[in-house]
């Protein structure tokens, strides 16, 4: 297997936010709770609306008949002799007729038609076609008065109250989204500010906390948050120190190796001398292993950034049998020592997969690019070794080349990516925080 490391450290979470959750939660109970109001007023309306009409249309009867019933007998009677055409009612939105015991219209407003509202005397309400009617006797000698409102009146008086009562429902509605989103945003500021402390804060720092809360009921969570990294940087200290110890502890013996092997090498019979050669490569990829952890594990553990020519840096490392070329002029800003441990992880990894050329790029001015002209790797491959550099899959049969270089990458904050080339393999190194 080509390159068997985990992928480059994932991005960061790309979740949605308690605030954006909790705003469509308000968005959709806003739009719920319109919906059920305009439901509401869509039911209720139209029988209150035709209450209320139909409690004016019998008060304007009333009125109109005791306006009538003051005039004597006889005046009433010569009055309503001949259909005549009467001044309106002071609301013209209705219209009344006095119809005689044979049917007849004999005294009605302007906008009445001028055949009965009613053939048959009809006292109460009533509807026709296009009416609605109210009927009241008038006397006692079977006249009638009807006193009627257009449907079509009626129907337009009932959507213009819906109507306005919908727009009242709105803009209460609408007011009462933005002050529950302003509550909202208010009630998680304090989390929102906790969030981005905890993204710089460096629980390894000497001295790191998150300090004092935004709220008192944050408190506790402040101070668990401390406590841990409090003990994560006492675990890490600690891993750190015994690597470090460790590869001091194999320096030596490794230098000795090497050096016993050289003898060998020049004193042992031409037979034996491929296996010699090989043994004393295997010590020698050994001995930058270990330079790699004493560079990655030191005991400071802090980095020492600056302008690192690659040209430079590259004519230092022991590389044999791969051609590098790096770009030219390329520089970038980094731990020098971490990222020399990094490229002979890197180096190394494509000697051993068959490459023969590596070209060593900066394409932005935080990022370093190394590109072999080895196998490479499927498209499968490529997407399973960044799960397992991500954390997103079981890295346990990976290699050593890509784990210390995406150390490395971590080291400066930054991440390990694989891109897709068309030829060969490439690694990229984001040496800085990540956008």
């Amino acid at each position: 297997m080509r390159h068997s490391a985990p992928a480059a450290a994932a991005k960061r979470g790309n979740l949605p936010s308690i605030r954006a959750r909790l705003s469509r939660a308000l968005l959709a109970w806003s739009a719920l709770w319109g919906v059920a109001v305009a439901a509401t007023i869509m039911l209720a309306v139209p029988h209150e609306v035709n209450e209320l009409l139909d409690d004016t249309l019998q008060a304007s009867a009333e009125v109109l008949g005791m306006l009538l019933s003051t005039q004597s007998t006889a005046a009433v009677q010569q009055a309503t002799s001949s259909v005549r055409t009467a001044p309106a009612l002071p609301s013209e939105r209705f219209a009344w007729q006095v119809v005689g015991p044979d049917g007849g219209v004999r005294l009605r407003s302007a906008q009445a038609p001028g055949v009965a509202l009613r053939t048959t005397a009809t006292a109460g309400f009533s509807d026709t076609e296009d009416w609605r009617v109210f009927g009241t006797a008038l006397g006692g000698d079977g006249r009638m008065l009807y006193v009627a409102q257009t449907l079509a009146e009626r129907r337009e008086a009932q959507f213009e109250v819906a109507f306005s009562s919908a727009l009242a429902t709105l803009a209460i509605g609408l007011l009462g989204h933005l002050w529950l989103r302003a509550r909202v945003r208010h009630e998680l500021s304090p989390l929102e500010a906790l969030s981005h402390r905890l993204a710089r804060h460096d629980p390894t720092a000497a001295g790191a906390t998150l300090g004092e809360a935004e709220r008192e009921e944050l408190q506790p969570v402040h101070a668990a948050i401390d406590d841990l990294g409090t003990r994560l940087a006492q675990r890490i200290a600690s891993e750190r120190a015994f690597s470090a110890h460790a590869a001091h502890a194999l320096r030596t013996p490794l230098a000795g190796i090497d050096a016993q092997l050289a003898v060998a090498l020049r004193e042992c019979p031409p037979a034996l001398q491929s296996r010699l050669r090989r043994s004393r490569e295997a010590a020698a990829r050994l001995q930058r292993v270990v330079a790699a952890l004493l560079a990655l594990f030191r005991s400071d553990a802090e980095l020492h950034c600056a302008p690192v020519d690659l040209s430079a840096l590259i004519a230092r490392l022991p590389v044999q049998r791969l051609e590098v070329v790096a770009s030219p002029g390329a520089v970038i800003e980094a731990d020098a020592d971490l990222l020399a441990a990094a490229l002979l992880n890197l180096f190394d990894n494509a000697l051993r997969y068959g490459a023969t050329r590596v070209e060593v790029s900066v394409p932005t001015t935080s990022t370093l690019r190394v590109h072999d002209d080895g196998p490479g790797v499927s498209a499968e491959r490529r997407l399973a070794l960044q799960q397992a550099i991500a954390g997103q899959a079981d890295a346990s049969g990976t290699g050593l080349g890509l784990r210390l270089a995406a150390l490395v990458a971590r080291a400066h904050h930054g991440d390990l990516r694989l891109p897709m080339t068309s030829q060969g393999f490439a690694v990229e190194l984001v040496l800085g925080p990540l956008e």
